[in-house]
């Protein structure tokens, strides 16, 4: 296995280990669980200028490459679906809704591609600016969220702030959590959406 491959194949490791430390109650949990999640995001750069340079794209790095990026996103967002403030317990950081939206839409487009390279005929399903939009939204959700709740984890309890103080926080951040995700859902829909908006006719053609 070459270097970039194997960058690849420890972003898969990296999202299991980040699911772990998130599920488990370790102190600063969220912290070390964001710097795995910036750290398997930089190998993603990494594995794909090592393969565009010297070491060459192989058919492994093309199936594994988006795959190990869509399962670090959605592990960070499954994380984030068991995680409830100490004064919002009743409210996710993440609704599980949205998880199932945003996983079910990669489910679709990679059917999509999967249908259009079975015909052989030289069409190929590229990425869009909408869904290069979708993948910086979900970094910027997710990087926002892991930085909001270090800080409530870590940070704030350290400055032994008043109970009014932290709850308005706990309520502040569910809202902007939400927003962030309600933003993701809605680019998500629309990127898929043109997906399959600009391939319908073999769509139609198949069912």
């Amino acid at each position: 296995m070459n270097l970039p491959n194997t960058l690849t194949t420890s972003r898969l490791i990296a999202a299991l280990i980040m699911m772990l430390v998130m599920a488990l109650p370790l102190p600063h949990s969220t912290l070390i669980a964001f710097m795995i999640f910036v750290a398997a995001s930089i190998t993603d750069y990494w594995d794909g200028r090592l393969a565009r340079g010297s070491h060459g794209v192989t058919a492994f790095g093309r199936l594994m490459d988006p795959l190990a990026d869509k399962v670090l996103v959605s592990a960070a967002l499954v994380g984030f679906v068991g995680i409830r403030l100490q004064y919002e317990p009743h409210y996710s950081l993440v609704p599980a809704w949205v998880v199932v939206v945003i996983i079910a839409r990669e489910f679709a487009v990679t059917g999509l591609r999967l249908l259009v390279a079975t015909r052989g005929d030289g069409r190929i399903v590229s990425a869009s600016n909408w869904g290069k939009l979708k993948t910086v939204w979900q970094m910027v959700a997710i990087i926002a969220t892991f930085v909001l709740l270090a800080i409530r984890e870590s940070l704030l309890p350290v400055l032994e702030l008043s109970e009014k103080f932290l709850r308005q926080y706990d309520g502040a951040f569910v809202i902007t959590s939400w927003i962030l995700s309600s933003g993701v859902v809605a680019v998500t829909l629309i990127s898929g959406w043109k997906y399959f908006a600009a391939h319908w006719d073999l769509v139609t053609e198949e069912m």
